[in-house]
């Protein structure tokens, strides 16, 4: 039984006893459980075998020792005494009904004892039939509200990918801005924290016009957005609605004072806040959406900033991308001294995440000469851009026919072009001009020009201000994020030619053979190994297929591990962590594949690669230039498995220091 396995059993048996009405304690630890967990990079089954240490489970935050014997239970039997007593009682469909209007705990047991309805359809059934008009508190009115909302629940269930939201955002932020007096728009919820799935929007706004006595007209401003589908609610500083596609957006326009309790609180995780809460307790404090509060006598001790706030609780500034309570408390705690200072002597303290700053070099992309839309120095040109130093491009090999992808003597070829694009560009460079010196140019124009913006659209996660800028991860800087979000306006003047390398990303075939002769690999300078195909092997088989694969002494990375894509395709059966120990073991370095429809390897899996000592390089995989902005949402994922510069070879500053970074190409016989 793996780790989402026990946390979705755990979860739903919280779910089970919300509906018997149990103690509200009991049910928060058993989601606290799951969450924890969820994020264990560790498989738990191996920790909860008779023989294990029964330390190993309790060292992990959220379990204790009835929490262990739960999670030994479940491992041993599938099951545990109480799940399967719950499960007596009602039914596992149940737990769908919960998320319906007006459907709590206590009328989802009501209608089960009289009805014995426990799924949607039937209870979509019974409503049309009138059979819940007679049950207490409810009639002709409630079944009414009722099946309109499972007919919205059916239209609103599904989930969007970040890239989507993160789109949403921006063009809804872009609109709210436009509004004399909002100064700032920000995200929270889960899109700020950075998953990689989102389920609805949250945008918190603030500047003169959110203020109390003024904030009226904002909203009214608000509700009439022409993006707005359906609009569901407008208070007096808060504005739901839904877009044509279905997502749910909450906009809360909110004084500039209270603005950071509000971040905080709206930004989650709901374990962490339910964590950082008990820490303001035991302070004498009390911390809401409003601010952070002596109990005492209600005296404001934070509320502007975020920063304001953890500081008081005695704590570094938390980046968002971390707050799951996974450790991330006592690790702010362990780096912190008295406010405004960091121990730097705290190996325990939170690490300097990576940002895109930090990025020299993308090694995974394709052009034109297979399922690309770009040639080679296009390609080239957009990574110059974007503030890079070297790319690596890494069209499919033959296999992989509906790309158009290369045999042995097309790689060789192509390789051959790349090497010539690589030598224009470094004539270039050396004459004085190009697209490297048009870039620092350009950089140097915007810097010099007048500027002006209409407000902050604080959009990036934090993932692309340069670490040494938050101020030791203690206080968050008062400064505008990126406009246009992510892209570089601070090219330095080039000291050496930008470098292209040749590559391939070459398919592992069914039996773990790589599609191109070591021959051909032995002439490039990066071998991507990845798998498209057969990805209904059995475990041990594709497992035993890759393994094979990464054990060729040309491949240099493994290209996007599990093959998921995100909503869309659960990743094969691969023991990930057999995988990672031997990638670790060779110096074969993992991918993190950056392009949102993948996010491969996922967050937990890269804490995972970094515990086992294993090489990790971040790409975009990109297919035309634009998605080499994809670099983005990989550092978000990075950063929510806690990696700095140093775990990551592209930040290697140059591609000969990248290279050397690599696992060593055998030498010539």
């Amino acid at each position: 039984m793996d780790n989402i396995t026990i946390a979705r059993l755990l979860d739903e048996t919280a779910a089970l006893l919300e509906i018997d009405g149990a103690d509200p304690f009991r049910i928060r630890s058993y989601r606290r459980a799951a969450e924890a967990v969820e994020q264990q990079t560790t498989q738990l089954a191996a920790l909860a075998t008779p023989d294990a240490d029964p330390k190993l489970l309790l060292a992990i935050p959220g379990i204790g020792k009835g929490m262990a014997a739960n999670i030994r239970d479940l491992v041993s039997t599938g099951t545990m005494p109480l799940r399967a007593e719950l499960l007596e009682k009602y039914r596992p469909t149940m737990l769908e009904l919960l998320r319906l209007p007006g459907m709590g705990p206590k009328t989802v047991a009501l209608i089960w004892s009289a009805l014995q309805v426990a799924d949607i359809d039937a209870l979509e059934t019974a409503a049309k039939a009138g059979h819940l008009n007679s049950l207490p508190r409810m009639g002709e009115k409630f079944t009414a509200k009722l099946l309109k909302g499972i007919e919205d629940h059916r239209k609103n269930s599904s989930r969007f990918r970040i890239d989507h939201a993160r789109d949403f955002a921006e063009r809804i932020a872009s609109l709210i801005l436009a509004f004399p007096g909002i100064e700032t728009v920000t995200p929270a919820g889960s899109l700020r924290r950075g998953r990689e799935t989102v389920g609805d929007l949250d945008l918190l706004a603030t500047g003169p016009a959110c203020e109390p006595d003024v904030v009226a007209a904002a909203v009214e401003y608000v509700a009439t957005l022409p993006l707005i589908d359906k609009l569901h609610a407008r208070g007096q500083n808060k504005v739901t609605f839904t877009l044509r596609n279905n997502l749910q957006v909450d906009v809360r326009l909110l004084p500039r004072a209270s603005y950071g309790a509000a971040l905080q609180y709206f930004t989650g995780s709901k374990m962490h806040n339910v964590a950082l809460r008990q820490r303001a307790i035991k302070r004498g404090l009390t911390l809401s959406e409003y601010a952070l509060l002596r109990l005492e006598d209600n005296v404001i001790v934070a509320a502007a900033s975020e920063a304001e706030i953890y500081n008081a609780l005695d704590l570094q500034f938390i980046p968002p991308e971390l707050r799951e309570n996974c450790g991330e408390l006592e690790a702010a705690a362990a780096g912190f001294l008295e406010v405004g200072i960091k121990d730097p002597a705290s190996p325990q303290a939170l690490p300097h995440l990576i940002t895109l700053a930090d990025i020299h070099g993308d090694v995974h992309m394709h052009t034109s000469e297979t399922d690309g839309t770009r040639t080679i120095r296009e390609m080239a040109e957009a990574a110059i851009q974007r503030g890079l130093s070297f790319i690596a491009i890494t069209d499919h090999s033959k296999n992989l026919a509906m790309t158009n992808g290369m045999d042995d003597r097309r790689t060789l070829l192509h390789a051959a072009r790349v090497r010539e694009v690589n030598d224009q560009l470094a004539q270039e460079f050396h004459a004085g001009r190009g697209p490297q010196w048009d870039a620092y140019q350009a950089s140097e124009r915007f810097k010099s020009a007048d500027n002006p913006t209409i407000g902050s659209l604080a959009l990036s996660f934090l993932s692309t201000i340069p670490e040494e800028k938050l101020q030791d991860n203690l206080m968050l800087p008062e400064v505008p994020y990126p406009d246009p979000p992510f892209t570089y306006t601070d090219i330095p003047k080039p000291t050496a030619p930008f470098r292209i390398l040749t590559g391939i990303e070459v398919d592992i075939l069914a039996e773990g053979q790589l599609d191109l002769e070591d021959e051909t690999l032995a002439e490039l300078d990066i071998v991507i190994a990845s798998v498209h195909s057969r990805f209904d092997q059995p475990q041990a088989q594709i497992t035993e297929r890759i393994l094979r694969a990464i054990e060729n002494p040309y491949t240099r990375i493994l290209g996007h591990p599990t093959g998921r894509k995100v909503l869309k395709r659960d990743p094969y059966a691969v023991d990930v962590e057999i995988i990672l120990k031997r990638a670790a073991e060779l110096g074969v370095a993992v991918e993190h594949n950056a392009a949102p429809a993948r996010a491969d390897l996922k967050d937990t899996h890269l804490k995972l690669a970094k515990e086992l000592g294993c090489k990790i390089v971040v790409n975009t995989d990109a297919h035309a230039t634009e998605e080499l902005d994809y670099m983005q949402f990989g550092i978000t994922q990075l950063r929510r498995a806690w990696l700095t510069p140093a775990d990551v070879l592209n930040t290697q500053p140059t591609a000969e220091a990248f290279l050397a970074q690599l696992r060593a190409r055998p030498r010539p016989s």
